[in-house]
């Protein structure tokens, strides 16, 4: 955690060097279930994986792979909610706290945030395969109506299991069910560019940071 740390705060400046002018940060994203929608927070503890909740769930279909806006652009319609406490540092979870699912259509789901869950083997995203929390049937059911297809609900089992990141590009981190990577940081010069040359400009959530 403490070289996540770092490693942020070297990129936006705080490192204290060489008195280059330090980033500003606008805005942070967290995204407590991959491919649906994020959260606008105005702090979130950093960990050695992410963001505290980033990409801690996903959906996967009847094979266990992960399901995504590429395959179900209506995952883009899903709105998650965590207890306003939830990005507190030292804050942990009581048997009475959820996240709270939307999407049109459908009534709110529940999941429980700090409930045991059954285990299953074999989820996979991009190159990685191991075991996961199976969020239930309620969740299944769910998540299976609103999509029109098979849909479980899983969670990041990090008791169990280490997603490491590709060395080539950033050896010795770890990450959950991002695509890659534990953080994305996108500049808004780097995005105003990019505006100047396309025929109609386009908002910086397109890039889910």
């Amino acid at each position: 955690m403490e070289r996540a740390a770092s490693v942020i705060s070297s990129l936006l400046g705080g490192g204290g060097g060489s008195g280059a002018q330090a980033a500003t940060v606008k805005s942070v994203l967290v995204y407590p279930i991959k491919s649906c929608r994020g959260i606008s927070v105005p702090q979130a503890p950093i960990t050695a994986t992410g963001f505290r909740w980033d990409r801690q769930w996903m959906l996967v279909n009847s094979k266990g792979r992960a399901c995504t806006q590429r395959v179900e652009p209506k995952l883009a319609l899903v709105e998650v909610q965590m207890p306003p406490e939830a990005f507190a540092e030292d804050w942990h979870p009581t048997p009475d706290d959820h996240m709270v699912i939307r999407a049109p259509g459908m009534e709110p789901l529940k999941v429980p945030l700090s409930v045991e869950c059954a285990t299953i083997s074999d989820v996979s995203v991009w190159e990685w395969t191991g075991a996961a929390y199976d969020e239930g049937a309620e969740a299944a059911e769910w998540f299976s109506t609103f999509l029109g297809c098979p849909t479980r609900l899983v969670r990041f089992n990090e008791d169990s299991e280490t997603r490491l990141t590709d060395p080539d590009y950033a050896r010795g981190y770890k990450t959950m069910f991002s695509d890659g990577f534990p953080y994305l940081i996108v500049s808004q010069g780097s995005l105003d560019a990019l505006n100047e040359i396309l025929k109609e400009p386009i908002p910086i959530n397109r890039f889910r940071p």
